[in-house]
């Protein structure tokens, strides 16, 4: 698959580990695991995250290609998160894994031919959805997790040694 239609979501598909990487290069592994609140995600609980729902889209997308219509149950993040699912492990060990993860993603999205992306799924809350809307709500999802690790990172790496310059920022990791 390389069309117009979902260039930019696939570019950003693409870049989103190595984005993640350059990100966290200097963070250190107390910066990664901490938590801004007891019911906030830690880095490495986002990347825990990233890892667990790439393989659910993954899943998504291999139904929408190989079947007509098939049923796609919604995913309840939040019940993940309670049942500890994102709290073990370490951030590094994560970013690695969702590193492959996508990588595989990957090769199966070039692997589909472009007609794909009007194939349909029928999701069990908002109904009917073609792939090519999946694919901008999954590179819509990448960026938003993109800019939570960024704000938890450079809330605890460099807001505290800032001085007086705080006054000019307001950060909500």
């Amino acid at each position: 698959m390389n069309t117009a239609e979902c260039g930019p979501a696939l570019a950003v598909l693409a870049e989103t580990p190595t984005v993640l990487e350059k990100i966290l290069r200097a963070a250190t592994p107390e910066q990664m695991q901490l938590k801004p609140a007891p019911q906030r995600w830690s880095v490495s609980e986002v990347l825990a995250h990233l890892t667990d729902i790439e393989r659910v889209f993954r899943g998504r997308v291999q139904l929408i290609a190989e079947q007509e219509l098939p049923a796609i149950a919604s995913y309840d993040q939040e019940e993940a998160y309670r049942r500890g699912d994102y709290s073990s492990g370490r951030a590094e060990e994560h970013l690695r894994r969702f590193h492959q993860e996508r990588e595989a993603t990957l090769r199966l999205l070039r692997a589909l031919p472009d007609a794909a992306l009007a194939r349909r799924g029928q999701h069990s809350e908002i109904g009917e959805f073609t792939l090519s809307e999946l694919l901008h709500e999954w590179a819509f999802h990448d960026l938003g997790h993109i800019r939570q690790i960024a704000e938890l990172y450079r809330a605890q790496a460099f807001y505290p040694h800032m001085g007086g310059f705080r006054r000019y920022y307001t950060v909500k990791p």
